[in-house]
């Protein structure tokens, strides 16, 4: 297997399945930490009161647009 071998492949991907080989090459290329922080197992504690409000505030951000999107921070960070 090389690079060119690859790159052969990713020209055959159907448009509507380039997001998902991009993001499992995304994948591929983070940290082992990363990861294994990815597949740790769920916690199991039970979500507070103040949990679900900070959880609450969080999706307001959303939906009023006043996030990033994780291409701006790579940008920002001149990781793109």
């Amino acid at each position: 297997m090389n690079r060119e071998t690859l790159h052969n492949l990713i020209d055959r991907i159907p448009e509507a399945d380039l997001g998902a080989a991009r993001r499992f090459l995304e994948y591929l290329v983070v940290s082992p930490v990363f990861r294994a922080a990815q597949a740790a197992p769920m916690d199991e504690e039970e979500v507070t009161a103040a949990d679900a409000e900070a959880m609450r505030r969080a999706q307001a951000e959303v939906d009023a647009g006043h996030v990033s999107s994780h291409e701006d921070v790579l940008r920002e960070f001149g990781l793109r």
